[in-house]
């Protein structure tokens, strides 16, 4: 299993929201480069990045932080936030990042996504937030009427190899993931996993190992409650 240190970007800082709440934001560090290297330090070959400006707004603020970023740190990195359209993915693609997430969009444009996974393969990957069973968008302002493990095995059918599955209710809380859900993802064959949101104890680690592909830190290594050398050893 891989271990994926998120940067969430705000006006070029790195922040942390508590569950998508821009008004709950704790700003952690003004030089993405200098934390993206640290996590490269600590033995993370992988790096998830988030453009809050774009999930909110649909505009592109961080994508010079971004570039910073894969231009002087040699990580695999994936950007979510704002994609909507193919130029935005062009852009991401061509500066260096390994796969582009699409959330919004893949749910309000199912024509779009179906076009671009088809072009783009498996570069193209697809944010799931869930709200207490149902998809939410913009921002997790939004909660649709898509339930959320019928909706992933939709994005199966059509061929999206990656889903990135956030439990809001988690997100931020540090008060553990959502164990139950991934266990029944991972039954949707030819679907890698990534699970993101409260993942807060090694415990919780070394249970995710055999059942998602790749794990999405975040609060709990800012906060310090995980030490991230420690997770990425115990995921390998």
């Amino acid at each position: 299993m891989k271990i994926f240190p998120a940067i969430d970007l705000r006006d070029g800082k790195v922040v942390r929201l508590f569950q998508g709440d821009y008004d709950q934001m704790t700003v952690y560090s003004d030089d993405p480069v200098e934390i993206a290297s640290s996590f490269k330090a600590a033995g993370a070959g992988n790096l998830h990045l988030v453009d809050l400006d774009g999930a909110k707004d649909g505009k592109l603020v961080n994508y010079d932080s971004i570039k910073k970023i894969t231009e002087n740190v040699d990580m695999f990195v994936e950007v979510g936030g704002g994609i909507r359209d193919e130029e935005r993915i062009r852009q991401y693609l061509e500066i260096g990042v390994g796969r582009v997430i699409l959330g919004t969009v893949a749910v309000k444009d199912p024509e779009f996504l179906e076009e671009m996974v088809a072009k783009y393969g498996d570069r193209i990957a697809v944010g799931v937030d869930s709200k207490d069973g149902y998809v939410a968008v913009n921002g997790w302002k939004e909660v649709t009427d898509r339930e959320s493990f019928e909706f992933c095995r939709y994005l199966q059918k059509i061929g999206v190899k990656t889903v990135i599955y956030t439990d809001i209710s988690r997100d931020g809380s540090l008060e553990g993931t959502n164990m139950e859900a991934y266990r029944k993802l991972a039954k949707i064959e030819n679907l890698d996993i990534v699970a993101s949101g409260g993942i807060s104890f090694y415990e919780e680690i070394e249970q995710l190992r055999d059942v998602v592909s790749a794990a999405i830190l975040g609060k709990a290594i800012y906060s310090g409650k995980l030490d991230l050398a420690k997770a990425v050893e115990l995921a390998e």
